[in-house]
C-alpha cells in the first residue's frame, strides 16, 4: 500500500497520470494464482511468493498482485489485460512458466526439474526403486496399483506406453475446485489410500512430500526418452516486446540464483541442473 504523502505528491505535483506512473515504478506487479502450493498462496506461503518478495526488496519496491485462478486464459486475463482505466497492464510478471512458453516472452530459466513417481510406504510397495519396475511385475500385483492419472501429462503417456492405463485413477490437471488444487487433492486422496502413487510433476510432488513426515513417501525420478520429455526448465513470464523488463529479470536471477535455489530446494523440490539454454536472438531495446 502506498503511504499518504506519497500519494499526495503525485497528486500535487503532477496529477492523476503522473501518480499512476509513480506507484507503477514503486511497485514490482506479479500474476499470482491465490490458491496454488507450492507455488503461490494468498497468505504469501509459496515459493513463487517468496521470489518475487527477495527480488522487490532488492528493487527498492513493493510486491503487488493480481489474483486469478491458473486456469485457460490466465495470461490473457492478468499479464496481457489493460487496467480498467486503460492505462497500462494490470500486472508485469508470472513468476513461473515454462523457459520458452509460447503465450509469454521469458527470462533465463532460475530452475530445472523432472517429474517423479511418487509412491507412498507402507502400502506393498517399498520395493520399487525404479519406475520401469511398474511395468514388469506379475499380472497379481499390477493389477492391485492405484496410480493417479491425469487428463493429460508425460506421466499418462507413460502409463500408455507401459499397459498400465487401467490401473490409472482418473483426475483432471485443473480441477477447478475452490478449495483444493491438483497437488492438495492428491495429497488428501494419499492419504485417505485411494491413491498409492501418482506421478506428478517435481513442485507438487515436493509439495505432497512435505505434508507429511519425512520418510513417508519415496520419490523416483522419471527420466526423459525420446519419446516422453520428463524434465523441464521454469523461467518467468513477460508480455513480450518487454524487453527492459525481460533483462532485469535476467539480472536479478543471475544475482540471487544461489538463494533462488536455496528457496525452492526448502520446498523439497527436486532440482536438476539447468541445461544450456539456446541462443537468445537480440532484444531491442
Amino acid at each position: 500500500m502506498k503511504t499518504f504523502p506519497t500519494l499526495a505528491r503525485c497528486m500535487v505535483l503532477a496529477g492523476l497520470a503522473a501518480c499512476a506512473a509513480v506507484q507503477a515504478e514503486d511497485t514490482f506487479r506479479v500474476c499470482a494464482d491465490p490458491m496454488n502450493p507450492p507455488y503461490s498462496s494468498k497468505d504469501l506461503s509459496g515459493y513463487e511468493n517468496k521470489i518475487a518478495a527477495l527480488f522487490a526488496e532488492q528493487l527498492g519496491q513493493q510486491v503487488e498482485y493480481t489474483w486469478l485462478p491458473e486456469r485457460i486464459g490466465f495470461i490473457r486475463n492478468t499479464l496481457k489485460a489493460e487496467n480498467d482505466n486503460g492505462e497500462g497492464y494490470k500486472c508485469d510478471v508470472v513468476m513461473g512458466v515454462p523457459a520458452g512458453y509460447d503465450l509469454t516472452d521469458t527470462s533465463k530459466p532460475y530452475f530445472h526439474s523432472s517429474y517423479v513417481l511418487l509412491i507412498a510406504k507402507g502400502r506393498g510397495w517399498d520395493d520399487i526403486s525404479d519406475p520401469a519396475q511398474l511395468a514388469t511385475l506379475p499380472l497379481a500385483r499390477q493389477e492391485a496399483i492405484k496410480i493417479a492419472m491425469f487428463d493429460r501429462g508425460p506421466g499418462t503417456e507413460w502409463l500408455q506406453k507401459n499397459g498400465l492405463l487401467e490401473q490409472g485413477v482418473p483426475y483432471q490437471s485443473m480441477t477447478g475446485d475452490s478449495e483444493h488444487n491438483v497437488a492438495m487433492q492428491i495429497d488428501k486422496d494419499l492419504r485417505a489410500g485411494r491413491i498409492d502413487m501418482v506421478i506428478l510433476w517435481g513442485p507438487m510432488a515436493g509439495y505432497v512430500a512435505g505434508q507429511s513426515p519425512a520418510g513417508s513417501y519415496a520419490l523416483l525420478e522419471m527420466k526423459s526418452t525420446p519419446e516422453i520429455k520428463f524434465d523441464f526448465s521454469i523461467a518467468m513470464g513477460v508480455r513480450q516486446g518487454d524487453n527492459k523488463r525481460k533483462q532485469q529479470l535476467n539480472e536479478l536471477i543471475d544475482k540471487n540464483m544461489p538463494q533462488i535455489q536455496s528457496i525452492i530446494s526448502s520446498y523439497r523440490i527436486p532440482l536438476l541442473p539447468i541445461p544450456p539454454q539456446p541462443a537468445a536472438k537480440e532484444d531491442d531495446d
